[in-house]
């Protein structure tokens, strides 16, 4: 598995140096589009997608905070990893061109079976810019506790700040954890046009309300996942 994802001299390129550290965002595409997908019972609207402008202006003023704290010099970087379909290339192409030129990276990866995902990537990733320069802060915007609990919980024991993006309905592993911070992508300002239609099993309706599946009942005949 190669040491990094993303090309350091294409990073170069948007005024990043080799030896500042790093403040981190790494937006898990798959994870988080499945999230919002359950959130809304189907794909998103132009209303609900989210605005990654108004992410990037958050990180830039997170790595100003952090920045004011500390006396090295700390640069931005905003990576999103995605997984793209067989055939979907020319749809992706857009939303893939309008993230470059906002500012972010984008890994991109053939979706060729169940095991292609970037999860192993983003890790790389995070581990790689933790040791080239250092870590100022690591934000990952993603519910997969699975993958990331555990070094996430590690890179918080050395002092490092971490934070975990995502909704809290799908991150209980983040929003009760004693050393990662949680913060709910609503609350990051302008990150979604609209409120989201969000149904929690602690503030139900008295009528009900539909709770749409995270993924199609087919996914079971690829997965051969069950539910005990």
């Amino acid at each position: 598995m190669p040491d990094t994802v993303v090309d350091p001299s294409e990073l170069g390129a948007i005024g990043e140096t080799r030896h500042s550290k790093r403040v981190l965002l790494v937006w898990d595409a798959p994870n988080l589009d499945m999230g919002l997908g359950a959130i809304l019972g189907g794909r998103p609207t132009a209303a609900y997608r989210p605005r990654f402008d108004a992410l990037g202006r958050w990180l830039l003023s997170r790595t100003a905070e952090l920045s004011a704290s500390g006396t090295a010099t700390l640069e931005p970087e905003a990576t999103v990893f995605t997984n793209i379909a067989p055939g979907s290339a020319d749809v992706v192409r857009p939303w893939v061109e309008a993230l470059r030129n906002v500012g972010f990276a984008v890994f991109a990866k053939p979706k060729v079976d169940e095991d292609s995902d970037v999860d192993a990537d983003m890790l790389d990733h995070i581990d790689f810019r933790n040791r080239d320069g250092g870590l100022a802060g690591v934000m990952v915007a993603s519910a997969d506790g699975q993958a990331f609990k555990g070094p996430l919980e590690a890179i918080a024991a050395t002092g490092v700040p971490v934070q975990v993006l995502g909704f809290r309905e799908h991150a209980s592993w983040a929003v009760t954890s004693d050393i990662l911070e949680f913060l709910d992508l609503e609350d990051i300002p302008g990150v979604f046009r609209e409120p989201l239609p969000r149904v929690s099993l602690d503030s139900l309706p008295d009528e009900g309300a539909w709770l749409q599946p995270f993924r199609p009942l087919s996914a079971l005949l690829v997965g051969r996942q069950g539910v005990s």
